[in-house]
């Protein structure tokens, strides 16, 4: 029997498993849904298809799985750049399917007419033109394939009107064959072998990770191997809760608002293993001073990301879990000169408890809400609760970053290599439709919410009690602080001079509005945040002119912070 390329679409997403596609329609993917309602996934209609990319980016952030995003041509479909490009930044999978014009129209400047595929080659792992409905249930498979191997990443697979109305008979591929497309899953065992020696005669060892780590779900041999060699770790934003930070070898996060002793060790360090990381401009600073007496030794899946920043000196291409892995078994092996190892550093690590204790991530509660107050009072209340933390970007995400403690890999939802304002809401109500019976938070800025705020429509449609923590000073608050420290305190356009009643605004969608404008009204608000069952915007009234610390001047080592 033959089916619709409406049909082969929607029927290869269920055999892909896919449980959620978040979308808008209109008139190029009208055929998509009007098959929908007989397929066995959940659509949630957002209201602006950007916000369906980061929905479908923190679906996947937090389960592990592919994000589906869904919209029409033109418009629709160039509203995905931006969440195209934060996921391609963070190597998120996605496949995110755009309408087009007809076949015989593309060229035409037919209406709402874009060539989706031409202006995301630079933002997207692939993309696909689909010419024939013949070609479409194989493009599907290899969209989904490529998205998910090797290095993750966004795909896009654009969807022509009358490819879509055409029939075929539907065979969907068991298996993939792409021509110069083969990553490279076990690391060569002669690089393991240099870098266990090498590690092994370290003095002042560390492991630098990254968003690799959590990606490849590789936290469980991350942390035996550090507990087995008692080697300390410190890691990037996108690699919170790689490591348990509650753990006595814990650093915290590294770079440009990392912590004191975490910059400090990296500095220091004579042997760095950097654990899927790429060595970002935010967190080497200065890259001819960054960890200059070290040997570092690079594992990744991507060769192209070994040595691109930083030259290393053994560079294993391989999947982050497999290589560690096999490195425990080294480890192993070898257990009498890995015990003498793990007992020889002694100094390095009282060291680096003396940098702890000399400068540690602090903040002066006073009668005026501090936005590190209301952090560390949600890590508290939340204890053994498994929340998942969405943010958007600026202040609000660092506070976030620096004062909740991260113990468990992808309950951290946050746009690190593009720092996109208003990824957070959209990206929390995806981890809330993955996790219906979990906490998830987003800890937002007055401004950034501002980016995606009708997004609250689509929690209240579908009962997604996200949990949105407002950290309100009045201004575009990194800006600000860079202007104070950098440009005299010419806080050019960074006031917002005029802002929404977000408990009104709350209310007027049907979610709850809470605010709190006193420090002593901060737990009793969270309080109701935690107690509520339906979505709700806690609006916490803070410290106009706080800043972020430490912080690293751009253009400088990251041993040179401001700490104050």
């Amino acid at each position: 029997m033959k089916k619709s390329g409406a049909q082969i679409v929607l029927q290869s997403l269920q055999i892909e498993g896919v449980k959620a596609v978040f979308g808008y329609p209109g008139g190029a993917v009208i055929n998509l849904y009007d098959e929908m309602p007989h397929h066995q996934f959940t659509h949630y209609l957002v209201r602006h298809e950007q916000a369906a990319v980061h929905a479908a980016d923190g679906y996947a952030r937090a389960t592990g799985e592919v994000g589906v995003a869904l919209v029409t041509s033109g418009p629709g479909a160039t509203n995905t750049v931006t969440g195209l490009a934060t996921a391609y930044m963070d190597s998120i999978p996605l496949v995110v399917f755009t309408g087009q014009v007809p076949t015989g129209l593309i060229g035409n400047d037919a209406f709402q007419e874009a060539d989706i595929v031409g202006i995301t080659r630079q933002c997207t792992k692939h993309n696909f033109l689909v010419k024939d409905v013949c070609d479409l249930a194989r493009i599907i498979k290899e969209a989904f394939h490529i998205a998910r191997t090797g290095r993750p990443g966004p795909v896009l697979v654009d969807l022509p009107k009358d490819v879509l109305v055409a029939t075929t008979t539907f065979e969907y591929p068991e298996t993939v064959q792409l021509r110069g497309y083969n990553p490279t899953y076990e690391g060569h065992p002669g690089q393991i072998r240099r870098a266990v020696k090498i590690l092994l005669k370290a003095k002042r060892p560390l492991f630098y990770v990254g968003g690799g780590a959590i990606l490849d779900d590789a936290a469980a041999p991350l942390t035996a191997l550090a507990t087995r060699l008692r080697v300390p770790v410190t890691t990037t934003l996108m690699g919170l809760g790689a490591f348990p930070e509650d753990d006595d070898l814990s650093l915290g996060m590294l770079g440009m608002h990392g912590t004191y002793r975490a910059n400090m060790a990296v500095t220091e360090s004579d042997v760095m293993v950097a654990i899927g990381a790429r060595f970002d401009d935010r967190v080497t600073g200065r890259i001819d001073e960054f960890a200059p007496g070290a040997k570092i030794i690079h594992i990744d899946i991507d060769p192209t990301s070994i040595s691109k920043n930083v030259k290393v000196d053994i560079p294993i291409v391989g999947g982050v879990r497999d290589t560690l892995e096999k490195i425990l078994v080294q480890v192993e092996e070898l257990s009498d000169e890995a015990a003498e190892f793990a007992a020889g550093h002694d100094d390095w690590l009282a060291r680096i408890a003396k940098w702890r204790e000399l400068h540690k991530l602090a903040y002066i509660q006073d009668d005026v809400i501090k936005p590190q107050y209301v952090i560390e009072r949600i890590c508290e209340m939340t204890r053994g609760r498994d929340p998942i933390i969405s943010t958007e970007v600026g202040q609000n995400q660092m506070w976030a970053a620096q004062f909740f403690q991260f113990t468990r890999p992808r309950t951290w939802l946050s746009s690190g290599g593009l720092g996109t304002m208003g990824y957070g809401f959209p990206a929390a109500i995806g981890a809330q439709v993955a996790f219906p019976d979990r906490l998830v938070f987003d800890i937002a800025g007055d401004g950034s919410i501002q980016m995606n705020i009708q997004e609250l429509a689509t929690a209240v449609q579908y009962n997604l009690p996200v949990k949105v923590i407002i950290l309100n000073n009045g201004y575009l608050g990194m800006v600000r602080q860079w202007q104070e420290l950098f440009f005299r305190k010419h806080y050019s356009s960074t006031e917002m001079a005029v802002a929404p009643d977000f408990v009104k605004l709350a209310e007027a969608y049907g979610a709850i509005g809470l605010r709190a404008t006193h420090p002593r009204e901060v737990v009793p608000v969270l309080e109701q945040v935690l107690a509520a069952d339906r979505p709700v915007f806690a609006d916490f009234v803070i410290a106009r002119e706080e800043n972020v610390y430490p912080m690293v001047p751009a253009g400088e080592p990251i041993s040179n912070m401001l700490l104050v």
